[in-house]
């Protein structure tokens, strides 16, 4: 007997809104095509309702102590520690990553809400000396009100959570609509939210395409800030829309990440984590290494190494512990994949492996694409200045260790970027000079840690960056207090 694939419908003041007058969608199983789920688009009446709740709910939260919101944060990372592989399989089977990655994942998402409920008492104002002697003065953080988070379907658990997490414990409501095609895993940590105890209006999921329900958000005055992460073509028109009103927003964008290898490097170290930092999450991370800048002494000895690991590369069903990469999101996003392939192809960089979309068995249901590296790729191709977003890696050679500075910084983007070198004088002079939000020093493009603050600039990064204390500052506003008594 076939099982009845369930409706979803958006999560607003603490309830499940399916509402016959709705619009659905399919979420699929991008390793099988499967339909895993009907979604509801929400209607003008839900977006309404949605920002009534939360503008509602902000009056008694916002008054609420910081250890009060603390307490429901932690108990909320607990239920997510008691559901980890419940949680982890669904991610696996909405996004397509594998297994090891969705585990990785909900940990991420449990270390950043005890991180951020940690944070609750730091979030104090500070008392300075006057000018006159009578006088008393300090600055105070206060909420903003409702705020409106817009995340991505790469990480559809952790971006949700680090920038939920930090709006909630500065005392702010939140209007929540996650990537469509990850609607279920962001309703499910909304529903585990509410049964650590949040009242009911402060955080509420909308669900829906960015072009319906988010716009209707964005223009809406009653959103006092903007969190949003996904491409830079979107993000740049949430700022044309939203800038107009003054509305403080926080922009993640795009990369195209670079990973430079000099003649000295320890190529122990460098391989250590290469396949996780290219292909991982195939390759779809906004902190992925995209262009390997490599001198020209070492580069026969890397790429030697490199082509032996990704032969070995099991692409599949993520399900499955022996896959190591699993299939991209969609048969849309596998075409973009596709295209840019074959402009590489065409613009005369060397197609070394990979390629092509894998077919036959099982990848025949899936969107399944070869880890596919290039040589002789020159600093303007489109594939060394696009974001592709795929498994896709751009070997870029260079003969000295400032050129590679240069070709690194040939980018509209500026996410992050890493060196490999023994020598500490370049290590300096690469933090220094490379033009991005985030610079590793023998460490691969994909690391992070929630107490520092996160994001890019040029047309990767706008506002004040997320994680760590940075992200709070985003959700307050600063009063400055003169007393005399």
């Amino acid at each position: 007997m076939q099982q009845e694939i369930p409706l979803y419908g958006s999560f607003v003041n603490g309830e499940n809104l399916i509402l016959e007058s709705e619009h659905v969608f399919k979420d699929i199983n991008p390793a099988t095509s499967e339909v895993i789920g009907y979604i509801k688009r929400a209607s003008i009446d839900t977006v309404k309702h949605a920002l009534e709740s939360a503008e509602k709910a902000f009056e008694v939260w916002s008054r609420k102590s910081y250890s009060e919101r603390s307490l429901i944060l932690f108990k909320a990372s607990q239920i997510m520690r008691d559901k980890r592989d419940e949680l982890a399989k669904l991610i696996t089977i909405e996004q397509g990553k594998t297994l090891s990655e969705s585990r990785k994942e909900v940990d991420v998402s449990i270390r950043m809400l005890e991180f951020f409920a940690g944070e609750a008492g730091r979030l104090i104002g500070e008392f300075d000396e006057a000018d006159k002697s009578d006088l008393v003065t300090y600055y105070t953080r206060e909420p903003l009100g409702v705020v409106l988070v817009l995340t991505p379907w790469n990480y559809p658990l952790s971006i949700p959570v680090w920038k939920i997490a930090p709006a909630l414990m500065a005392g702010n409501t939140v209007i929540f609509k996650p990537a469509s095609y990850t609607p279920i895993i962001g309703l499910r940590l909304v529903e585990i939210l509410h049964k650590a105890g949040l009242p009911r209006g402060v955080v509420n999921c909308v669900t829906g395409s960015g072009a319906e329900a988010g716009e209707l958000l964005i223009k809406d005055e009653r959103i006092k800030a903007i969190t949003f992460t996904g491409s830079t073509e979107v993000g740049l028109r949430i700022a044309s829309i939203a800038s107009p009103r003054l509305t403080r927003i926080q922009l993640e964008m795009g990369g195209k990440n670079a990973c430079i290898v000099l003649d000295d490097a320890d190529l122990n170290m460098f391989m250590e984590g290469f396949l996780s930092a290219t292909f991982g999450v195939a390759g779809q991370k906004c902190t992925a290494t995209s262009r390997l800048i490599i001198t020209k002494n070492v580069k026969d000895k890397v790429m030697g190494r490199i082509l032996e690991l990704v032969k070995k590369i099991k692409v599949g069903n993520g399900l499955r512990e022996d896959v190591d990469v699993g299939p991209v999101v969609s048969e849309s996003q596998m075409e973009s994949i596709l295209h840019y392939i074959e402009l590489g192809k065409a613009q005369g960089a060397k197609l070394i492996i990979g390629g092509s979309r894998l077919t036959g068995e099982e990848y025949n249901r899936g969107f399944f694409i070869q880890p596919t590296i290039f040589d002789e790729v020159t600093p303007e191709m489109d594939i060394a200045q696009e974001e592709i977003f795929g498994p896709v890696l751009s070997v870029i050679t260079v003969e000295t260790f400032d050129q590679a500075l240069d070709v690194l910084n040939n980018s509209k983007y500026g996410l992050s970027a890493s060196i490999f070198t023994n020598d500490l004088s370049k290590a300096f002079k690469f933090i220094r000079e490379a033009k991005v939000g985030v610079a590793l020093v023998n460490m691969h493009t994909n690391y992070n840690e929630p107490h520092l603050p996160f994001g890019g600039i040029k047309m990767s990064g706008f506002g004040l960056k997320e994680q760590g204390r940075k992200a709070l500052e985003f959700f307050t506003e600063v009063k400055s207090v003169y007393i005399r008594p």
